[in-house]
């Protein structure tokens, strides 16, 4: 008997310093074990092998060959699943679009490589700027895959030169213009699908967002490299997003490197004064961004500028350099939001501005509807950040939003001027071991 109780004492034990241990989301419930397995894709456990050059494909930089890839994945579909292989030098194409068991696979210095003739890329009814509405396909695309895998050393190249271009002429010509107005693709969009992994490559030169995620559950993004250039000598890649997350659950990006003249992540969801009704609308869920480098961007991190609801959003063991923002979060007046339980943790670097809450008023329209909506953001927490910036806290109070619960921990930050902090408009403010260019703040 005293050894039946003493074994059930250890197990529990055993159990209570298990549970004690198990990483938790912000709003306290468990992080599932499937965000820390990682692993590589493996190809040969995904079926037979298609090699493009194979069937007919020719390694050739001016040739735009869309019909013969897409008829490799066709074929791989048809004959029950397998992974298309793009193999080392550069292979030039439209829209091509993944079926239901097939795989790409970039070999190193493999380039799939974007046209840049709009009319190379389909016109249809797919998800862009927190709307379903007809526009142009990616470079690669798959829509209702399960277990749907990118992966290898190669290169997406999106050819984005002669699209950048002709969006900043039409802006000259036109101020006013959206970023619909003038027709790029994205490099990437997967769409309606689960179980789903982007790994090792390189994501380069989109001509608008780099890769786009909507309705898509359990996706790993991986060891990826995304660049696109910031710099007049190089023009300007307007939009171009690294990821959009777009009504998406269970996501994680691990170990990537991103630098582009936009938003790094940014959780999308819905526009509009009655996004929270529509049914292809919706909010992003358990989001983890760990031990990633951003170069150049608008933000690091972004709720918005089409967003209802995003809540257990995690950014931590990150480097950042150059980010005009850390955490930005883009508060429409036409649409109903709500962003809580983000912790940003263990962060080094600089950032222009760490904290940016504002009114977000580009391309305001409340659809002929009179009074703007109210939003909400709660419950954010700063944790063990090391970080230079010019503005610490850009921000101010507004009749739009309510911000309430943001907790600042473990903070040594430094700023080339003396600034005052004012966030008493901001409910539930918690503050310890703040420090600014070396000297403590206190409540």
């Amino acid at each position: 008997m005293k050894n039946c109780l003493l074994s059930f004492f250890l197990l529990f034990i055993f159990n209570f310093a298990a549970l004690a241990q198990q990483e938790v989301f912000p709003d306290g419930t468990a992080i599932p074990e499937w965000f820390s397995e990682t692993k590589p894709t493996d190809i040969h456990q995904l079926g037979k092998h298609y090699l493009i050059t194979d069937y007919g494909v020719k390694q050739d930089s001016n040739l735009v060959q869309t019909d013969k890839i897409q008829a490799i994945i066709d074929l791989a579909h048809k004959e029950g699943g397998g992974v298309i292989i793009i193999p080392k030098g550069t292979f030039l194409s439209g829209s091509i679009f993944f079926k239901p068991g097939t795989h790409l696979h970039l070999e190193k210095d493999a380039v799939l490589k974007g046209s840049d003739d709009i009319s190379h890329f389909k016109l249809l009814d797919t998800r862009i700027e927190g709307q379903n509405r007809k526009y142009f396909a990616a470079l690669v695309n798959a829509d209702g895959l399960d277990g749907f895998t990118i992966s290898g050393k190669g290169t997406l190249n999106g050819n984005g030169l002669r699209f950048w271009r002709s969006f900043w002429l039409r802006r000259k010509w036109n101020p006013d213009c959206t970023n619909l107005d003038e027709m790029r693709p994205r490099l990437l969009f997967i769409s309606n699908s689960k179980n789903i992994q982007v790994s090792g490559i390189r994501l380069i030169n989109s001509p608008f967002w780099t890769s786009h995620y909507y309705k898509c559950e359990n996706v790993k993004i991986l060891d990826l490299y995304i660049f696109a250039p910031h710099e007049p000598k190089h023009e300007k890649a307007p939009s171009s997003d690294a990821i959009d997350l777009d009504v998406c659950k269970n996501v994680l990006v691990k170990n990537c490197y991103m630098s582009v003249n936009d938003d790094a992540i940014a959780l999308k969801g819905g526009k509009g004064p009655n996004a929270d009704k529509d049914h292809n609308n919706g909010g992003n869920y358990n989001i983890i961004v760990e031990d990633c480098e951003f170069g150049y961007c608008h933000s690091a991190l972004t709720c918005g500028s089409e967003s209802i609801h995003n809540r257990n959003i995690i950014l931590r063991r990150t480097k950042v350099s150059h980010a005009t923002r850390l955490l930005w979060l883009k508060m429409r007046p036409d649409t109903p939001q709500h962003y809580e339980h983000i912790l940003v943790e263990d962060i080094k670097g600089n950032a222009k501005n760490m904290l940016f809450i504002k009114p977000w008023t580009q391309f305001f329209d409340l659809k002929g509807e009179e009074g703007i909506r109210s939003s909400s953001a709660n419950n954010i927490t700063f944790h063990n950040i090391d970080l230079e910036c010019e503005l610490i806290f850009n921000t101010r109070d507004s009749d739009q939003y309510q911000v309430s619960d943001l907790h600042l921990k473990n903070m040594k930050l430094s700023t080339p001027k003396e600034q005052d902090v004012h966030l008493d408009y901001i409910n539930g403010l918690e503050f310890s071991n703040l420090s600014i260019n070396g000297k403590k703040i206190a409540r």
